[in-house]
């Protein structure tokens, strides 16, 4: 049904800083194929072998890439997506979600495609056809570096015009940690983060960067703020907070 792995690709062992895929299909040998082939391909993946199961661990935990077939027991990949979607609480409502399936039609692609996924894999597929799909999965702000002096003294010129930058930048980045906890609107954050993200290329705050790009993609989308998308934000800023020490007395 799929092509096979080569024999003694090097299967990495999962870890923390691995992108989470989460696949769910009921075929055995579709389900064994895509799990293996992700962990080939370095990520860490779980299997569930129905909808039910899926939406259940979409509510207990975040998967940075949701593979979904389109006709399983219980619910279909579209029924999953809208559950997950539609539930703010879920750790994984705002997860890439791909969905999969042996049989596709031109408007059937294209009607999962309105409905939310980022793309459509026919199965059988293979390793290249899986490269494509974990490209879609924006690498984790939590693997890259906090702050990055060498794109920062790049950026400014020098150690005091940097430092000066970055002691400017802690200060917005408190106002904002703070202000995430009112009820600021999606348009107010998203001029802030348009105004963030020039500030944190300039000082080398990677990491944060790459997590308020993550955020503007999703409200470019036209998706409502998840609270799992929040806390992501949240948990950035405070570590990059951290990372640049105390207030400038």
């Amino acid at each position: 049904m799929f092509n096979t792995l080569p024999t003694g690709t090097p299967v990495a062992s999962p870890d923390s800083s691995m992108l989470r895929v989460l696949v769910a299909d009921d075929d055995p040998a579709s389900r064994l194929f895509l799990v293996e082939a992700m962990r080939t391909l370095g990520l860490d993946a779980e299997a569930c072998n129905d909808g039910k199961a899926a939406i259940a661990r979409g509510r207990e935990q975040a998967f940075d890439l949701l593979l979904l077939d389109c006709r399983m027991p219980g619910a279909g990949a579209q029924q999953v997506l809208s559950e997950l979607r539609h539930d703010p609480a879920a750790p994984s409502a705002d997860s890439t979600a791909v969905a999969t399936s042996a049989e596709m039609d031109a408007g059937e692609r294209q009607r999962l495609l309105s409905g939310g996924f980022s793309d459509v894999l026919q199965k059988p597929c293979d390793l290249a056809d899986l490269r494509r799909i974990v490209a879609l999965v924006q690498p984790d702000a939590s693997t890259l570096p906090l702050l990055d002096d060498a794109q920062g003294m790049a950026s400014t010129g020098s150690p005091q015009i940097m430092q000066a930058m970055r002691n400017l930048l802690r200060d917005e980045l408190v106002g904002l940690y703070q202000d995430l906890d009112t009820s600021a609107t999606e348009i107010d954050l998203t001029d802030r983060l348009h105004r963030l993200r020039a500030s944190c290329g300039f000082c080398g705050a990677t990491a944060l960067t790459a997590r308020v790009a993550q955020v503007q993609d999703h409200i470019k989308l036209g998706h409502a703020m998840t609270p799992a998308l929040r806390e992501r934000l949240r948990g950035t800023l405070l570590e990059t907070i951290e990372a640049l020490g105390p207030a400038a007395v």
